[in-house]
């Protein structure tokens, strides 16, 4: 509840609007039951952009269990973060920009290593990739929803057309490096015992 009153208050006028005696007044409960969960007001801070992110990192986790087919895996997920993002992305933009919390800046970190190793294994099964290559192209591939995200909440565009765009160049890098793969990056085979000789 303390949390929630702390978003509504920095989406309508920002965090330096926030003071735990404002945020006491708007959750109706005393200043000291504020301070008693959260020392500081940057110990709030981070709490509620942990918050925000463990709650898009859940949603695009069930986003990506419903999929059945890879592409349908990228599109819900990407789907699914530039929606929280047009939806959230005023509180975490705010969040974001305070040097307390700068730290804890993009959505696309929190959680990552376990999104990357999941989303690089199903790359891996499903196109015959190594995972030793799966793994940096996946990684480097979260960096195309976050900038789609940037880029929806400061133009006028789209949030449907920006999710296409998205999945397309995701989707075409990895075809991209699948091909790649079969013909330069994939290890040789050698038998034992055969040479041109």
């Amino acid at each position: 509840m303390i949390l929630d009153h702390a978003a509504d208050v920095i989406a309508a006028e920002g965090v330096s609007a926030l003071t735990m005696d404002r945020l006491a007044r708007e959750a109706d409960i005393s200043k000291s039951l504020v301070y008693a969960y959260y020392p500081s007001i940057q110990d709030l801070l981070q709490s509620l952009l942990k918050r925000e992110y463990r709650h898009l990192r859940e949603l695009q986790t069930a986003a990506a269990e419903s999929a059945t087919t890879f592409e349908q895996l990228v599109r819900r997920v990407t789907n699914t973060y530039l929606t929280y993002i047009e939806e959230r992305g005023l509180i975490l933009d705010r969040l974001a920009a305070e040097p307390s919390v700068a730290k804890h800046g993009d959505p696309t970190e929190y959680s990552r290593d376990t999104a990357v190793r999941y989303m690089a294994q199903i790359f891996s099964d499903n196109f015959d990739i190594d995972i030793d290559i799966a793994l940096p192209a996946v990684d480097i591939s979260f960096g195309m929803p976050a900038a789609a995200g940037h880029y929806l909440t400061r133009h006028e565009v789209g949030r449907q057309t920006l999710e296409d765009i998205t999945v397309a160049m995701i989707i075409g890098s990895l075809e991209g490096l699948q091909q790649k793969y079969t013909t330069a990056l994939k290890p040789l085979v050698r038998r034992p015992g055969k040479n041109l000789k």
